[in-house]
């Protein structure tokens, strides 16, 4: 299967591969783009999704001759699409992948010295350029849905615009999907934009009468009733993540049973980037005669990959999306409503294979009037410590001037300074420490790399490791709705007292001992899958720690070194219980719970360290330890201080911490250098 691609597996082809690319709209512009490409360093090219320009351009340009003198990138905003892009190709130009074509996301490198056209995350191509400032080795980068605009993709576009200043026989490639075209062509010096007619078919748009008070069940409803009554054609349901698709997929099926035999078959298909690559590569199989499928996804299907056979989209208007609060410093996923942008690319996906219709579980005004017209970028709602501790890794000093497209809010930007400062990465210049540059090296956020770095002095580097891996690896655990307690009880097996991240590392543990059984994983009801990343990541990270000399020492059963190791990277993240219900985090007093399937629900310590917090019925701490606070003001002096011991008593002695925010008390203090009387402007930022 593959994405992005008009020609996927989705449809009943017995085409050749060379007449399957040679039918793609893209193919009858070849010569076109070519002669364009040749004529200019910087292109903006337009073009519906599956229109070709993903996995045709770099053919092209490979096969004219631009990749004599070096590579060419092809960078996607997501890992899913980088890999299953660079299957397509690599099926297409007849090589195995990882040979001529492969890619490189986090953590998983699949090329080799003859790689020719490299897929990768925009991440990816970030991290390069920490070692390759002008990227020699790259003749051409094709900047692919740049409209998505994610956060690399945005840095991206300020470092490459200097590229092509400096280097006169690069070129770069800028691709969107919709009509931001102008916009990236005056950014980038005017340049020429070459569009690419889509084959689009009329796509008839339905608007609800009302607003819907439960969008997920007149979603479902409309599934049915487009089954029951519309001609033949499969379903397209956005929906905004995995547990919603899970719960929408098993209603649907309860709702389908209950219709009886005569009924035609529903396959109801569920995609979000979780799942495994197996379940995934289902929605391409085509629909067998005299069923219909449905496809659950979230908003990857919107520009990222391309679903053959679909008639039918329903759009119920919302996205789940991760906005950062400068204030509370913390990130929170939220569900708010699309963008009219985003809602018209929906709908899009309608008519890619015949006339279509579109279900907008929303009123028309609603879509005139309170919807933005696009989406806000990335960069202006994240968290910018990782974005900050590259650029400054790059040398990149001062980051007001820095040519952002959309630049990102000022007090974000201090948050970003503020927390690396803490962290022992940035000095009272702003400049990036010793300590800052070796965080750098690790493609982890600035507060994992932290605690990986301090492991080797406290003796725990080995368990470290295996914490650092486990938590980027994300969805360890398995609950299948209907074995829930099952899946609970093994869980709780592998529950340590003091906290999650042990309990992570006594999991990692037990399926090194079954010697990585993927048996092991299905009896304990733990993803195999997310194992086998966890496992990719400890290499990786194993590897920048022997680059650098840094010794893997394991501290036994000593989980003090551990816990410790935690609170110097994640001191901001401290909550204290509170007498009357639940926790109040240290620094801003928020109240937060410590979520039911946590090793500590029941114990509820004093003082406990989360990884992230989560929004959902409430504000719930995700992966909590316990800690003693004397730890913190080892951490972090910069960011703590234990109150006078004159004004209180012994008992509570042990206890008053406070944190000391404001390293730049007035709005502007960061900018100016505390060494030159405070007069000249040093290049903090």
């Amino acid at each position: 299967a593959t994405f992005n691609n008009a020609t996927t597996l989705g449809r009943i082809t017995s085409l050749t591969i060379k007449e399957q690319r040679e039918s793609l709209p893209i193919y009858k512009l070849r010569d076109e783009l070519v002669r364009a490409v040749d004529g200019n360093q910087v292109m903006i090219v337009v073009g519906d999704t599956g229109s070709g320009k993903t996995t045709q351009m770099a053919q092209y340009l490979a096969e004219e001759g631009f990749l004599t003198r070096g590579m060419l990138g092809c960078t996607q905003p997501r890992r899913m699409a980088a890999m299953s892009v660079a299957k397509r190709v690599a099926e297409e130009v007849g090589c195995r992948l990882g040979q001529e074509v492969g890619y490189t996301i986090r953590f998983e490198d699949c090329t080799s010295p003859e790689t020719k056209l490299k897929y990768m995350t925009d991440g990816m191509l970030l991290r390069e350029i920490l070692v390759d400032p002008d990227l020699k080795r790259y003749s051409v980068i094709i900047l692919d849905e740049a409209h998505e605009r994610t956060m690399a993709t945005d840095v991206l576009f300020g470092l490459l615009k200097d590229t092509v200043k400096k280097r006169a026989d690069f070129k770069l490639i800028v691709t969107s999907a919709t009509l931001d075209a102008e916009k990236f062509s005056s950014y980038f010096f005017n340049c020429p934009i070459f569009t690419i007619p889509g084959r689009t078919y009329p796509v008839e748009t339905l608007y609800a009468k009302e607003p819907e008070s439960d969008y997920l069940d007149s979603a479902l409803i409309t599934v049915m009733q487009i089954h029951l009554s519309e001609p033949p054609g499969d379903i397209l349901l956005f929906l905004t993540g995995a547990e919603e698709i899970d719960t929408a997929a098993e209603i649907l099926f309860e709702r389908m049973k209950a219709l009886g035999p005569m009924v035609p078959e529903l396959i109801i298909l569920p995609v979000y980037s979780a799942l495994p690559a197996e379940q995934q590569s289902k929605i391409f199989e085509p629909t067998p005669p005299g069923s219909r499928k449905v496809v659950l996804a979230t908003n990857v299907a919107e520009t990222s990959i391309t679903i053959d056979g679909i008639y039918y989209v329903i759009d119920p208007g919302f996205v789940k999306q991760n906005t950062y609060d400068s204030k509370l410093a913390m990130d929170n996923l939220v569900v708010i409503p699309i963008s009219q942008a985003q809602a018209r690319q929906r709908a899009g996906r309608a008519g890619r294979t015949g006339p279509g219709k579109c279900y907008r579980l929303y009123t028309e005004s609603a879509y005139r009037n309170e919807m933005l017209p696009n989406t806000v970028p990335e960069i202006q709602r994240r968290n910018l410590a990782n974005t900050v501790l590259m650029l400054k890794a790059m040398g990149i000093n001062d980051l007001l001037n820095f040519p952002f497209m959309d630049p990102p809010p000022v007090n974000t930007m201090i948050t970003a300074m503020e927390l690396l400062f803490q962290l022992g990465a940035l000095d009272t210049e702003g400049l990036l420490t010793r300590l800052g540059r070796k965080m750098a090296e690790f493609p982890l956020e600035p507060e994992l790399a932290k605690i990986l770095i301090l492991s080797v002095d406290l003796g725990c580097s080995d368990e470290i490791l295996t914490i650092v891996a486990m938590l980027s690896a994300e969805n360890i655990f398995y609950r299948p709705k209907e074995k829930q307690g099952q899946a609970d009880q093994k869980k709780a097996k592998f529950h340590q007292p003091e906290g999650d991240h042990l309990t992570l590392l006594a999991v990692y543990n037990g399926w090194k001992a079954s010697k990585f059984s993927n048996a092991w994983c299905y009896e304990n009801f733990i993803q195999a899958r997310s194992m086998r990343r966890a496992q990719d990541v400890r290499k990786q990270m194993l590897g920048i720690m022997d680059r650098y000399h840094q010794d893997i020492v394991s501290c036994g059963k000593n989980y003090n070194k551990v816990r410790r190791a935690i609170a110097g990277g994640f001191f901001k993240n401290v909550a204290k219980k509170d007498p009357q219900e639940g926790y109040k985090t240290l620094v801003e007093g928020t109240p937060v719970y410590i979520h039911p399937s946590s090793a500590i629900f029941n114990k509820q310590p004093e003082w406990v360290i989360y990884h992230e917090l989560v929004l959902t019925t409430k504000e719930y701490m995700r992966e909590c330890i316990a800690i003693e606070p004397k730890w913190l003001v080892e951490a972090a002096p910069a960011f703590f201080k234990t109150t006078d011991p004159n004004k209180i008593s012994k008992r509570k002695r042990q206890e008053r911490i406070e944190p000391l925010y404001n390293r730049y008390e007035k709005p502007n203090e960061w900018r100016i250098s505390r060494m030159g009387g405070g007069t000249r402007v040093s290049q903090t930022f």
